[in-house]
């Protein structure tokens, strides 16, 4: 079964993109913060990464940039509710691996198909 992190510090946004991706087979697991998703890299091997950007402690970006030291070929969406102008956010994220970037409030079609598109199938 295909694994998917989701790290946001809303609980609202962990708790629903979590159940959303359970019924449809999607074993998924959850982290509030940068630091806790670090530390579950290593145990759990998620398949996909979906990341917010704006966090309090490491933001998504630093957290990003964690992810691909400890694992050049981490599969990574980054999440957020700023535009991709902003900060040059999208670029950032792009160069550091980033293979998708979603904005909130979250579509959840354009989340659907993007997250099952990166999934590997089994």
């Amino acid at each position: 079964m295909a694994k998917l992190l989701i790290v946001d510090d809303e609980n609202d946004v962990r708790e629903f993109a979590s159940h959303f991706f359970q019924k449809r087979k999607i074993d998924t697991i959850t982290a509030s913060s940068g630091e806790e998703a670090l530390t579950l890299l290593g145990d759990k091997k998620p398949d996909l990464i979906l990341l917010d950007i704006k966090m309090g402690g490491m933001d998504g970006v630093e957290t990003l940039r964690h992810i691909k030291g400890l694992d050049q070929d981490a599969r990574v969406i980054m999440v957020t509710g700023k535009k991709p102008e902003e900060e040059n956010a999208l670029e950032r994220c792009r160069q550091l691996g980033a293979l998708e970037y979603i904005h909130k409030p979250l579509i959840l079609d354009e989340l659907e198909r993007i997250v099952m598109s990166l999934l590997p199938h089994t």
